[in-house]
């Protein structure tokens, strides 16, 4: 395998895997209860979810003001890219680095949602401190990403991978 070939096959894969993520940890938060929607979202810094408080600081930094579509779209870009890039590099180090590519991208998932949802979130003012959130949304958060992680282990063989 190539390089670049894993590369694209990793970014297509968890981009789709992106979309997996999503309707798994949708219907997970209809399931729960309003009181721990309401604690959720008190948690939240200004309100929004992560992602948007992303778009918030990158409008800040760059001196841009977006559109509502503009804001739209660069929402989904960076949400996308979220599963595209880490994907990316899964593909590359599945193969290479073996305890990665355990429990069929499960172990990847786990790893990104520690990462990304427990620590940088959090770190970088995305999102409030971890004890300010539900459990259920810590586990939303895991079932989530394990998802994730699986899906996009299962596109990349897909495609060839």
């Amino acid at each position: 395998m190539s390089l670049k070939r894993d590369l694209i096959r990793g970014a297509i894969a968890g981009g789709a895997a992106t979309w997996v993520m999503d309707l798994i940890t949708t219907g997970v938060l209809e399931g729960q209860s309003r009181e721990v929607t309401e604690r959720e979202e008190r948690a939240r810094p200004n309100g929004k979810p992560a992602i948007e408080n992303a778009v918030d600081t990158l409008e800040a930094k760059a001196s841009i003001r977006l559109d509502e579509q503009q804001r739209n779209l660069v929402t989904q870009c960076i949400h996308y890219g979220l599963g595209a890039v880490p994907g990316a590099a899964y593909a590359v180090l599945r193969r290479r680095v073996p305890l990665l590519g355990a429990a069929g991208g499960m172990l990847f998932g786990a790893a990104l949602w520690a990462v990304n949802d427990e620590f940088l979130n959090t770190r970088l003012g995305f999102a409030g401190p971890y004890d300010a959130y539900p459990m259920e949304t810590h586990l939303r958060g895991l079932i989530g990403h394990t998802s994730l992680g699986a899906a996009t282990d299962t596109f990349i063989d897909a495609l060839g991978g």
